[in-house]
């Protein structure tokens, strides 16, 4: 039996041991409260009800509950109406509040169901009983009294309770996180927050709020925003417009969106020894993928006095087991399996479209959150992968459209397919790329300038944390804190002229002053937020993760 479970702010109930109600038709009057007789020695106030999914489960399961509303006691529920059966006699009214993926079933006088209909907002009181047995819950709201909220016309409500595409829904940003699995969506992201929050208090790591508006592009790709203001438009009038000269620029040199907090992140960590953030970073990227968006939120994190690759990827391996662990604990994990399995029905039903092709099922999204909470993740390096991948195509085991190369990187069909042969089915870290294929920031492989890869090619302290379906996840690195490595580093990447110095008006000039003035062995990482809740929802795109998604071409609302 399913239980419900209902938000504690929009419930309330009165354990009243009154049980003489009325059930004539003027008692179930339309919009008029009803008297209910109280004991003389009890307070009319009333407290709000608990969490109703875990305490219906334990009354399942025959264990007592001090906080579950008893059989008879009057309750109170806010929501939306899901869906209305009308018989002669009487009817009944699916009711959600978006706490939980199924509703709750409430039992209704004809009359008061006429008004209703899907998406109506209503304020429900009535008797807490037991259903008949055989049904699929255990306890209904028998309403005593119902109050219609607002206006609905749910004939022209764009959102039906027919099966509608992802697409379709990608179009009403505003009204997509009624649905009952995008409203689990969002308590998902809630409760990940608060997990990630207290694992970092409790390792000591201090939270932070790291600017949006930059003077450089931290990854040197060239694919920043960049912020500008524009004239206001020119007055109504009838003779033609005068030219209007270009604007002084708002911050005198050009600014842009931040791309990643990591090089601030670096600063705040400097004072502090270990910092994170969860900040929105914006990509100008033309890509037009499940796995790209304009707008996104990044975990970073960066841990001072470490001069070893495998202690940052410690704390990311004990971060997300401990996330992994703190969802299948929780109530939550009970509606994002069952939202799998309804997804996947679904999907078979109507067949997927080209940005959904893979339908993650029930079964499958148990593997994920498993294969996180299992311990001692593999670790390989860059060349070991690439050498894998090679042994595999020459085996006969697997056909790629890219052969893997060790300076052509590894594509996304590499990824997958490392994830399912060495992770098996897990995370696996990939470490030590060559030093050509990242940023200016890296610090060498350990061994320092002479480490090389099997191949010959100088490779840097780094690492991507690759899982099934979406493959990179996690990227990380020691970061280059000596001052003269970091700048030769820039005059290769173009970021800085060649025989510049530093203090010559350099958008990093401030950058290479955190080496100049008590430099220490640093590093950190960086986590797509977004992909991460795909991942433990089974969400094949992305942006059917995020409330108001932005990409190429498209920003609504």
């Amino acid at each position: 039996m399913r239980p419900w479970r209902l938000c504690r702010q929009s419930i309330r109930h009165d354990s009243s041991p009154s049980t003489n109600l009325r059930r004539s038709r003027s008692f179930y009057h339309h919009n008029i409260p009803v008297s209910l007789p109280r004991s003389s020695s009890r307070a009319t106030s009333t407290t709000p009800l608990p969490q109703l999914r875990s305490v219906l489960r334990a009354s399942t399961a025959s264990t007592s509950s001090t906080t579950a509303p008893t059989p008879g006691s009057i309750v109170t529920i806010h929501g939306f109406v899901r869906s209305v059966r009308r018989q002669k006699r009487i009817a009944f009214a699916a009711i959600g509040d978006g706490s939980s993926l199924e509703p709750l079933q409430v039992v209704l006088q004809p009359e008061h169901a006429e008004e209703l209909s899907n998406g109506t907002a209503v304020t429900v009181t009535g008797k807490w009983e037991a259903c008949p047995p055989g049904k699929k819950q255990s306890y209904e709201l028998h309403a005593t009294h119902l109050k219609v909220l607002g206006q609905n016309d749910a004939t022209a409500s764009p959102i039906q309770k027919k099966y509608q595409t992802s697409e379709f829904l990608r179009t009403l940003p505003h009204l997509r996180p009624r649905i009952p699995f995008n409203s689990i969506l969002l308590h998902l992201r809630s409760q990940a927050i608060s997990s990630i929050t207290t694992y970092f208090n409790r390792h000591g790591f201090v939270q932070t709020h790291t600017p949006l508006i930059t003077s450089s592009d931290c990854e040197g790709a060239g694919e920043a925003f960049t912020v500008t203001t524009e004239p206001p438009p020119p007055a109504l009038s009838s003779s033609p417009p005068h030219p209007t000269p270009p604007p002084d620029p708002f911050f005198r040199t050009p600014k842009y969106l931040t791309v990643s907090s990591q090089l601030h992140l670096e600063a705040y960590a400097q004072a502090v020894g270990r910092a994170w953030t969860l900040s929105p970073a914006f990509r100008a990227e033309k890509s037009d993928t499940p796995r790209h968006l304009s707008e996104f939120y990044m975990l970073e994190a960066e841990l001072c006095f470490v001069d070893d690759l495998s202690q940052i990827m410690d704390v990311v391996e004990h971060l997300l087991r401990d996330l992994a662990r703190t969802l299948l604990a929780s109530d939550l994990a009970h509606d994002l399996i069952e939202g799998a399995r309804i997804r996947a029905q679904e999907h078979g039903d109507a067949g997927p479209s080209a940005h959904d092709a893979k339908v993650v099922g029930a079964t499958a999204l148990r593997a994920r959150w498993d294969g996180l909470v299992a311990a001692d993740w593999p670790r390989i390096t860059y060349a070991e992968a690439v050498e894998h991948l090679r042994s595999a195509v020459a085996e006969g085991a697997v056909e790629f459209e890219h052969a893997p190369e060790f300076e052509g990187g590894l594509q996304a069909e590499h990824e997958r397919y490392v994830a399912s042969s060495i992770g098996r089915g897990g995370p696996v870290f990939v470490t030590d790329y060559p030093r050509a294929m990242k940023p200016f920031y890296m610090a060498p492989s350990e061994g320092g300038e002479q480490e090389l890869g099997r191949e010959g090619r100088e490779t840097v302290a780094c690492f991507d944390l690759l899982v099934p379906d979406i493959c990179e996840l996690v990227g990380g690195s020691m970061r280059e804190h000596r001052l003269e490595p970091l700048l030769e580093n820039m005059r290769r990447q173009g970021l800085m002229p060649a025989g510049g110095e530093p203090g010559e008006g350099n958008a990093l000039d401030w950058y290479v002053d955190l080496r100049q003035y008590g430099s220490l062995p640093h590093g950190g990482f960086g986590l797509g937020f977004d992909r991460l809740l795909g991942y433990l929802a089974g969400v094949s795109n992305i942006r059917d993760v995020v409330g108001f998604p932005r990409w190429y071409g498209r920003c609504d609302c």
